[in-house]
C-alpha cells in the first residue's frame, strides 16, 4: 500500500484562488511514491467558494469536502480537517497562491530522511536567491518566532509558517487538545509540539506574499492574539 499525504485546505471566501490552488496541489503526486488526499473545509464562505469546491470534488476523487454552517476561523477549520484526515502524513495548505504546493515533496522527503515527527517549511531559511518580504510582516514574524523559541527552547526561523507537516499519530494526538479558532493555532500547536518532545525539523520553501487588498486575512489583532497564546500556553499550560 502506498504512502498517503493528506493536505488540509481551510477556505473562506477564496473564490478567485481555490481552483488554482487545488489544481496546483494535485500536481504533487505526479511521479511521486505517495498518494494524495485533499480535505477542503469551507468555513461558511459568503462568495462562490463552496460552489467551486463542489465542482472540483466532482472532477477529482482525491477531494473530500467539509462545511461549517457558520464562520469559525482557520484554527477551527484545521481541527475539523485533522479529524477527517487518513493519510500517513498530514499537512496544511492555504487556499490562496502564497505558497507553492510542490514544496510538500521536499517536506515529506525531509520528514523521512531526518526521521522527524514534524517538519516546518520556513520562508526565511537561505536559498539560492534572497526573497524580499514586506518589512512590517517580516519584523512581526521574526519577533514572534524569537519569543516562541525562548518559551519552547526550539530554534525555529519561521513559527508562523502555514506549511506544517505532521506524522498522523502526532497531529491526531495534539489536535483534540487545541483550542484556538483563528491564527492562534500557529503558536499553540508549536508549543504543544515542544511540550510533547516531538522531533521537529525545518526546510526552506518559497513564498509569494499577498496584500490585504488581494485577500490576506491576518492582521495586527492576530499578532496580539499570538502574543497572548505564547504566554497562555507556553507559561501556564
Amino acid at each position: 500500500m502506498s504512502t498517503v499525504l493528506s493536505l488540509i485546505i481551510p477556505c473562506y471566501n477564496e473564490e478567485n484562488t481555490i481552483e488554482i490552488c487545488v489544481e496546483r496541489t494535485l500536481q504533487i503526486h505526479k511521479n511521486q511514491c505517495f498518494a494524495l488526499e485533499l480535505i477542503i473545509i469551507d468555513d461558511a464562505s459568503t462568495d462562490k467558494s463552496f460552489e467551486k469546491i463542489n465542482a472540483l470534488a466532482e472532477k477529482y476523487t482525491e477531494i473530500k469536502i467539509l462545511k461549517h454552517s457558520k464562520n469559525k476561523g482557520k484554527g477551527a477549520s484545521l481541527r475539523s480537517g485533522f479529524g477527517a484526515a487518513t493519510g500517513d502524513y498530514i499537512g496544511i495548505q492555504d487556499a490562496d497562491e502564497e505558497y507553492n504546493p510542490l514544496e510538500y515533496v521536499t517536506l515529506v522527503k525531509t520528514m523521512i530522511s531526518e526521521n522527524a515527527d514534524v517538519v516546518y517549511g520556513s520562508r526565511y531559511l537561505q536559498r539560492n536567491s534572497q526573497q524580499v518580504f514586506p518589512f512590517v510582516h517580516t519584523l512581526a514574524n521574526k519577533s514572534l518566532t524569537t519569543l516562541s523559541n525562548i518559551i519552547t527552547r526550539l530554534r525555529l526561523t519561521d513559527m508562523e509558517t502555514c506549511y506544517k507537516l505532521f506524522r498522523k499519530e502526532v497531529i491526531h494526538t495534539i489536535a483534540p487538545t487545541l483550542k484556538e479558532n483563528r491564527f492562534g493555532f500557529e503558536p499553540e500547536v508549536t508549543i504543544k509540539i515542544a511540550q510533547n518532545g516531538y522531533k521537529i525539523h525545518e526546510c526552506a520553501i518559497s513564498y509569494n506574499p499577498r496584500t490585504r487588498k488581494e485577500g490576506k486575512k491576518i492582521g495586527w489583532k492576530d499578532g496580539v492574539r499570538t502574543l497572548y497564546c505564547l504566554v497562555r500556553y507556553g507559561l501556564f499550560g
